[in-house]
């Protein structure tokens, strides 16, 4: 029996992690559960997978959690000592770090410390500080489990492979909601436009990342600390089915796909089973009903998401912080009607123009200050 904390328990990877826990209950115990602020569904969660703790980071959403679960014998804890109490327990097998945004770094850090193997679906954790938490990880003997289901293709393309033989990363990408469109035809498209992702089904920020192909830049960043490869080895390729999750190019010339339908319960499961399979009852490909499977260039031109991530990474890590920060407002600031679309890659150009070349390899400190300055940077000026 596998002990789970589970950060981020009422967003997409949460909830479908949750799932595979109520049909492998006799392999996984919700150890501890934690959101950012919404009372109603973590009560129910809580109700259901009887979890020792739960922690709301937002300190008024935690009081009135805790007052809801009254009855029931659980700890309610807010705000990040509690992420990071539930993090580091000591009967915790394994952290899954899902939580979207900036706010999952510390967590995953005193996990790591603490030699707990982590479930990774947080994009930020590494982008920004894969620089500390990858040779952490090796110091601690800890195992990283990629999440995402390019990553996690990645990584089941690799299992038993000899490394240095590995040549280019292929990272697939669908091409989100606007493929194949220019940039002078994005000028007034909208949020529903953007949430409209023609394949999967994800949060508001992940899709509209998608849609900006943001998610992807933040993927190849993501790679380069998870497999240990040089950026300029990771290509990233259109595939708009998204049956093809990822692939990896040998020195030899094979190539390795992993293939399957665009539904994340797969990559979370072999996560959970640190790289082993189990069954699932989910629907499977049907190969005759694939009429066709197409690749495409990425328009690097019309969605600068890719070109931007590479170059934040290409001036010093210190950069990752301010590329992922300010699209995280950017984004955030579509959301609300603020900015148009295309002024998501405005605001990333605009700070990737702050000077930090005194900090080209952060602290964590140094990182959290760096994402606070860009945050003040972008709120004074659009």
């Amino acid at each position: 029996m596998k002990n789970l904390v589970i950060l981020g328990s009422t967003g997409s990877i949460g909830t479908q992690t949750l799932e595979i826990v109520a049909e492998k209950k006799e392999d996984f115990k919700v150890l501890a559960l934690a959101a950012y602020s919404n009372v109603t569904l973590i009560e129910s969660q809580i109700r259901m997978y009887s979890p020792k703790y739960a922690v709301l980071f937002k300190e008024d959403a935690a009081s009135e959690l805790a007052t809801k679960v009254k009855d029931l014998p659980v700890k309610v804890l807010s705000g990040m000592d509690g992420l990071i109490e539930i993090s580091t327990l000591d009967e915790c097998d394994m952290l899954v770090a899902s939580m979207v945004g900036m706010i999952g770094i510390r967590p995953t850090i005193a996990a790591v410390n603490a030699g707990i193997d982590i479930a990774l679906a947080n994009k930020e954790t590494l982008v920004t500080a894969g620089h500390i938490i990858v040779p952490l990880a090796k110091e601690k003997h800890v195992n990283i489990f990629p999440v995402d289901s390019e990553h996690s293709a990645i990584y089941q393309c690799l299992k038993a492979q000899d490394r240095s033989m590995v040549d280019k990363i292929l990272l697939t990408a669908s091409g989100g909601p606007f493929l194949g469109r220019k940039y002078d035809e994005l000028k007034d498209v909208t949020l529903n436009d953007a949430l409209n992702h023609p394949n999967w089904s994800m949060g508001k920020k992940i899709t509209i990342d998608s849609a900006s192909l943001v998610n992807k830049g933040l993927e190849v960043i993501e790679a380069k600390w998870l497999f240990d490869v040089d950026i300029k080895d990771v290509e990233v390729i259109v595939h708009p089915q998204s049956i093809i999750h990822s692939m990896v190019q040998f020195k030899d010339n094979a190539v390795l796909a992993q293939l399957g339908l665009p539904d994340m319960k797969l990559p979370i499961q072999y996560a959970l089973y640190e790289g082993n399979r189990r069954t699932m009852p989910e629907k499977k490909i049907d190969f005759f009903a694939l009429s066709e499977l197409d690749f495409k260039r990425v328009d690097h031109e019309t969605f600068k998401g890719i070109k931007l991530a590479v170059s934040s990474y290409n001036r010093g890590y210190i950069y990752t912080t301010v590329y992922n920060a300010a699209n995280e407002i950017a984004n955030r600031y579509f959301q609300e009607g603020k900015i148009k679309f295309l002024q998501i890659y405005d605001i990333i150009e605009d700070a990737l123009t702050l000077n930090f070349d005194d900090k080209l390899t952060p602290t964590l400190d140094e990182i959290l200050e760096a994402e606070s300055r860009v945050y003040d940077y972008i709120s004074t000026k659009y």
